[in-house]
């Protein structure tokens, strides 16, 4: 069974978790280039619950957002890498430059966000914590990400 779902099935296996009295713990990124700092927020993610859902950008999303040169891996290929991940249980792509209705479909009792996110900017929290949910941020430990990757690379070309 493929744990990268629709929002539709997704929503089915929401239901049956709250049946069972799981506590579903929702993020959401680009991963574009997996790197460490990627892993250890989904393992502190995953610790804050029973089911951790991740939601990944879609290709379109990514554009908007970070733009056209990105994402350098496609979206198929960054949620299969996601959902191999020990920590992750299920994964959705959206198209949307948010997760706001992913959120608001899903009613996660945990929206996790790194700690470069102020809880007042974390969206969907107001949906979270008006349904009993609680939102968290977790402190990032190294300063590694996948634009200082891209630059890093991009540095030692122009080197050459």
């Amino acid at each position: 069974m493929s744990l990268v779902l629709n929002i539709i099935e997704l929503i089915k296996v929401r239901n049956e978790l709250k049946k069972q009295n799981k506590k579903v713990v929702f993020t959401n990124g680009v991963f574009d280039i997996l790197h460490a700092g990627h892993v250890d927020y989904l393992i502190k993610a995953k610790k804050l619950g029973d089911v951790l859902i991740v939601a990944v950008n879609s290709d379109s999303s990514v554009k908007k957002i970070k733009g056209d040169l990105r994402p350098v891996v496609p979206q198929n290929e960054r949620a299969f890498i996601i959902s191999q991940l020990k920590p992750v249980d299920y994964v959705t792509i959206f198209d949307e430059e948010t997760p706001y209705e992913v959120i608001k479909k899903l009613i996660p009792d945990v929206l996790v966000k790194g700690a470069d996110w102020s809880k007042d900017k974390i969206v969907g929290a107001d949906i979270v914590e008006s349904n009993g949910g609680k939102v968290e941020t977790i402190k990032f430990v190294n300063n590694t990400s996948t634009t200082n990757i891209i630059k890093t690379v991009l540095e030692k070309f122009k080197k050459e």
